[in-house]
């Protein structure tokens, strides 16, 4: 299931830290492009590719050990250098940025576009981004406590866009989601934010629990996306509770939280 838009709400400003970060994350998967060929778009890898993931993205073993991989492969130079140049703790917010291939990309970027711009209005630009940024740090150290063993580098979005969803079912959970099924057909058909965000949440709970002990195995970091949506929630829960518009919706940033603002429709129904 992939989102596609969500009904268009009212919002009192222009969500650039949004449109920033998926400027970010578009300039570093050109860059990646450019490292790894095109066939890299479609799972095809080259050693440059691996050396910037290893470098950028978040090992699990180096924060266990306390001392980052400084080499790949032994040679009479010392090996190809994957020494990152910043403490391995940085890691954590440079592999919100890299992505391991187009679908993921796409998919990452899809799920930010539709739920970050009405969370952002919500929060504040600044306050948006540091959760954006704090929120995907957890996710990422929810991944490590399953494995901090792993030398696999943990690169994607996903988990600050996870709690951006998290965030959304608990502000907007009845507005209304265009989104596409790819099963036998290909289809478009709209939910309520809540069912697509609770069936979401559930599919990455169970292949989470499948996926223990075999971590290493999977490509798909499934505790980060389970602690992001977990973090996201209990924000939108504090965000809702001090927050909440009276008349049933989530607080707005223009005209005051519950103030009145114009109707809102979807595809020619009223919707508030």
């Amino acid at each position: 299931m992939l989102p596609i838009s969500d009904a268009g709400r009212y919002r009192g400003t222009f969500p650039w830290v949004n449109v920033v970060l998926l400027g970010i994350n578009s300039l570093v998967f050109l860059y990646e492009i450019a490292i790894g060929g095109f066939g890299f778009l479609f799972g095809g890898s080259n050693l440059d590719i691996f050396v910037f993931f290893l470098t950028y993205g978040f090992i699990p073993a180096e924060l266990s050990s306390g001392q980052a991989f400084e080499s790949l492969g032994p040679g009479r130079d010392g090996g190809i250098s994957i020494a990152t140049p910043m403490p391995t703790w940085g890691t954590l917010i440079s592999c919100m940025f890299i992505h391991g291939g187009l679908m993921h990309f796409i998919g990452n970027m899809l799920f930010l576009w539709v739920f970050g711009d009405n969370i952002e209005d919500t929060f504040g630009h600044i306050k948006y981004l540091v959760f954006y940024l704090v929120a995907g740090v957890l996710a990422t150290l929810a991944h490590y406590l399953i494995d901090p063993a792993s030398q696999t580098p943990l690169v994607g979005a996903s988990g600050a866009i996870s709690a951006v969803m998290g965030a959304y079912l608990l502000l907007y959970p009845g507005n209304r989601i265009r989104t596409l099924i790819i099963y036998f057909l290909i289809t478009v058909i709209e939910l309520r934010a809540v069912w697509l965000l609770l069936i979401w949440f559930g599919l990455q709970t169970i292949q989470g629990l499948m996926s223990i002990g075999v971590s290493d195995q999977v490509s798909t970091a499934f505790f980060a996306h389970i602690g992001g949506f977990v973090v996201g929630a209990a924000v939108g829960l504090v965000v809702r509770m001090f927050r909440s518009d009276p008349r049933g919706g989530a607080g707005y940033r223009s005209g005051g939280y519950g103030g009145d603002r114009p109707a809102q429709y979807w595809r020619g129904r009223r919707i508030d």
